[in-house]
């Protein structure tokens, strides 16, 4: 009868275990030192080892020439409990074993000494769902049982297990198997069973059992029933309902160029070919955190789980958008994934997500649209779909490399390099003879040009004198706080061309407060009394544009 790979190359000593070094290393010291324990606490993720690792401990401790770290698998204990078969090695599955009347039958088991082996163990799988009743039935058991007895617990939820269950026994976490570790795995198996596997077959493998070893193999279980003794990418991909890296490609480059007809297109191919749309927007969540990543931490991360030629593609995507849009869109598909769980018309909501995308890559940041408002012009699009009205009235299109480029430009400025242009463009004052009007022309100019709106709001309305190579700003006190920041410093430095020393103070006089327009009703007492009221007055001398359109009378 055929045995699947799973069971077929399931580990049997310590040397064989893959992934879970920090759990092997220390059994083996416990092992050799004779400092076994009544209780452990096996936990991690489904296909990570736990069965393997009690059983592989079974092993050691009953084999003949044990306990030893390298049981010799021939003595009869050791064939025993690899067949699963051994009297003294007592598997439980908790699901079907859970209540207090299993739990009473075994510690009545635990009474009696083994019937052949040096101890009796007892491997309790999928131990969380023991109720609480049972926990406590066993719990004084647990606590203090016979020197032939040893508990394994193992559990996919170790939250589950009780606190007083859980002091009383060694935990031991088991870590997701790294992706390079299961493809190497797999390729062993595979170059034992005569399988020729492509990289990338191997890679999607890999990704699909994300780090659990028993679930990459039982999918390539799957791919060699399917597919025969030759496994490429594409088949295991269209095999497993995986979406191509070039595929999801689809979504970036209608990103980049802005294109919300094509997501609309994309949809739609996707529901003629009968794909599943929740599983197609889990993929593309998986792929911008991907793209994230690799942007971040650059190719050849460990944090991908990908080959080295798909990590290489995935940073080339990435360059075309900046952190803050990757992770805008994660976002977004992430809640359109939420949503896409309890919908009633699934293509509605992945179409409208899809557009969501498109519209969040032409948001401006503030920092974009208070220079551009700064400057005088209109806001641009950013993002990757950026594009502008033209005087036709058309769409430009524009990369979002090309964007942000123009976006960071007024960040630049403060840049050595920058700062030099700026120079150029505005020569520094020879001296103080050139007078505050001088200064304060070509520092207002630069502030300007650099995009530094309040900056230049506040020179305006500021008395600037040179005096013994100091810079002095004189300007109402509702502007000495802008005056005062770095800002100002660097904007000194890159019209000066040399480091200053800065000194603000009150004084220039007070900013004129220009008389309100009133409505027509200009006599009317409330009218009158609204407009001399010391807030109404303060806020006007504050704003000096503001201007008084109506008042209203609410007793009226």
């Amino acid at each position: 009868m055929y045995q699947v790979l799973a069971r077929k190359y399931r580990p049997q000593t310590f040397a064989e275990l893959i992934g879970q070094e920090h759990v092997r290393a220390t059994l083996e010291n416990a092992i050799a030192q004779g400092r076994i324990a009544h209780g452990y606490i096996f936990s991690g993720q489904r296909g990570t080892g736990k069965t393997t690792v009690a059983r592989i401990l079974a092993r050691c401790l009953n084999c003949e020439q044990g306990p030893t770290i390298t049981p010799c698998g021939t003595c009869p204990s050791c064939r025993e409990i690899e067949a699963g078969n051994s009297v003294d090695v007592i598997e439980i599955d908790a699901a079907s074993n859970r209540g207090i009347n299993e739990m009473r039958e075994l510690r009545e088991s635990i009474k009696y000494r083994p019937a052949r082996d040096r101890y009796k163990i007892f491997i309790i799988d999928e131990a969380h769902q023991i109720t609480n009743e049972a926990f406590n039935a066993l719990l004084k058991t647990l606590e203090e049982p016979p020197e032939w007895v040893v508990f394994v617990l193992c559990t996919t939820e170790a939250h589950k297990i009780p606190t007083t269950i859980a002091s009383r026994c060694q935990q031991f976490a088991f870590r997701s198997v790294e992706f390079d570790l299961v493809i190497e795995r797999m390729r062993w198996i595979c170059e034992r069973e005569n399988i020729e596997a492509e990289p990338e077959a191997l890679a999607v493998l890999a990704q699909a059992g994300e780090g659990s070893v028993r679930d990459s193999l039982s999918a390539l279980d799957q791919a060699i029933a399917c597919c025969g003794n030759k496994l490429t990418g594409a088949e295991i991909r269209e095999l497993l309902g995986m979406f191509s890296l070039e595929s999801l490609h689809e979504v970036t480059a209608a990103l980049e160029r802005g294109d919300s007809r094509r997501m609309l297109e994309i949809v739609g191919e996707l529901e003629r070919n009968g794909r599943n749309l929740q599983h197609f927007c889990r993929e593309l969540a998986r792929y911008f955190r991907n793209l994230l990543v690799v942007k971040v931490a650059g190719p050849g991360t460990r944090l991908v789980p990908a080959a080295q030629e798909e990590q290489k593609r995935l940073a080339e995507i990435a360059a075309a958008f900046t952190e803050e849009d990757l992770t805008r869109y994660l976002q977004l598909t992430l809640d359109l994934f939420r949503e896409l769980q309890s919908a009633l018309q699934p293509r509605l909501h992945l179409e409208v997500g899809l557009l969501r995308l498109v519209y969040a890559g032409r948001l401006l940041s503030i920092e974009e649209a208070l220079a551009t408002v700064g400057s005088g012009g209109t806001p641009a699009p950013a993002g990757g779909g950026g594009g502008r009205r033209g005087s036709s009235g058309g769409i430009a299109a524009g990369s979002t490399r090309g964007n942000r480029a123009r976006a960071s430009a007024a960040e630049a400025a403060s840049s050595p390099t920058e700062a030099g242009k700026v120079r150029d463009a505005v020569p520094p004052p020879a001296s103080a003879a050139n007078g505050s009007g001088e200064w304060k022309k070509r520092l207002h100019g630069a502030a300007v040009a650099q995009g530094l709106t309040f900056i230049a709001d506040a020179v305006e309305h500021a008395e600037v004198v040179e005096a013994g190579g100091e810079l002095r700003f004189r300007a109402p006190k509702e502007f000495l706080f802008t005056l005062g920041s770095g800002d100002v410093k660097k904007l000194v430095r890159s019209v000066a061309g040399r480091a200053m020393k800065i000194k603000v103070e009150a004084g220039g006089g007070e900013i004129p407060v220009p008389e309100a327009e009133t409505p027509a009703a200009n006599d009317d007492e409330a009218s009158a009394r609204a407009l001399s009221h010391p807030e109404v007055r303060e806020f006007q001398r504050l704003f000096p544009g503001s201007r008084v359109r109506a008042v209203r009378n609410l007793k009226q």
